[in-house]
């Protein structure tokens, strides 16, 4: 199987492109144009696009016509969330709608004065919802990967308003990210993973997803389920016409049985809230690697 990398898509100038276009003319200006940039993506990214097509005809079971028309609207869809994000943090709030699913019983475990992790993955606009917790986002620890080009980081933060949660950088080579990880946690914070992506493939849980058995890292199920702090499974989808939805789910508490290890029943409920989310928005997934066994026919 092909792992991701931990690297983001996209290119300095493409960013500060967009930038520039959202300051000077507007964030729909910058949507037009991001069609013609769709256009171009389709062809050139080529593992990316090979992957959104398999996942389209292998497990949506879409015909070619349709998947033609997912592979644009994934690719649209990803390159809204990156201007939406500009504009949010850069001051625009008011040209968006907001939308929450059980917001109060999500507030209500934060308000529990313990650590909290929250699980979501690479759909929807994740990251999006931090501006909106207010007072609690400067507790809000976000676990990423930190093989992003810090180059593109660095134009993002200079053009955009300064981010009001951290960044636990997880580095494979060291065990600081776990410390920080604990430490955040001890001090009644939030910690939030993605939970559909790895790059250790030593450290890995299988389950069926969308009716084929997939690899998730074993990482933040372990921590979760060991732990005993509330974990929470949470998604911010987009929706028409800049709108974004947010969902909150609860996990039930877990323990060890005969039959299941308290991470594998934790990482069965995450399976069953992405699925349900996936179904509602399978364009929004932006998971550009060989997610399933690529043995599988």
């Amino acid at each position: 199987m092909a792992n991701w990398e931990g690297k983001t898509r996209g290119g300095s100038f493409g960013y500060l492109f967009f930038i520039g276009l959202i300051k000077y003319i507007g964030i729909r200006a910058a949507y037009v144009f991001l069609a013609f940039v769709v256009v171009y993506f389709i062809p050139f990214a080529p593992k990316a696009t090979a992957c959104t097509w398999r996942y389209a005809r292998k497990t949506l079971k879409q015909s070619r016509l349709k998947s033609i028309g997912l592979l644009f609207r994934n690719y649209y869809r990803l390159g809204q969330t990156l201007i939406d994000k500009i504009a949010i943090n850069s001051g625009l709030t008011d040209k968006y709608e907001f939308k929450f699913e059980h917001y109060q019983e999500f507030l209500d475990v934060l308000n529990s004065q313990q650590g909290v992790i929250m699980m979501g993955g690479h759909i929807g606009n994740w990251e999006i919802g931090a501006p909106f917790f207010g007072d609690y986002g400067k507790n809000i620890n976000i676990v990423m990967y930190d093989a992003e080009y810090q180059k593109i980081k660095d134009i993002v933060e200079k053009n955009t308003a300064n981010r009001n949660y951290k960044i636990i950088p997880v580095n494979n080579d060291t065990l600081t990210h776990v410390f920080q990880i604990s430490e955040a946690l001890n001090n009644h914070e939030y910690v939030c993973f993605q939970g559909d992506r790895y790059v250790n493939a030593d450290k890995l849980l299988a389950a069926t997803f969308m009716g084929r058995e997939a690899k998730f890292p074993a990482g933040p199920f372990l921590l979760a389920s060991r732990l005993k702090v509330p974990v929470v499974f949470y998604f911010a989808m987009r929706e028409k016409p800049m709108t974004y939805h947010f969902r909150f789910t609860l996990a039930q508490p877990v323990s060890r049985t005969r039959g299941s290890k308290p991470e594998q029943a934790l990482l069965e409920q995450y399976v069953t809230n992405f699925e349900h989310i996936l179904t509602e928005y399978p364009e929004q997934w932006f998971n550009y690697y060989e997610f399933w066994k690529e043995n599988e026919n």
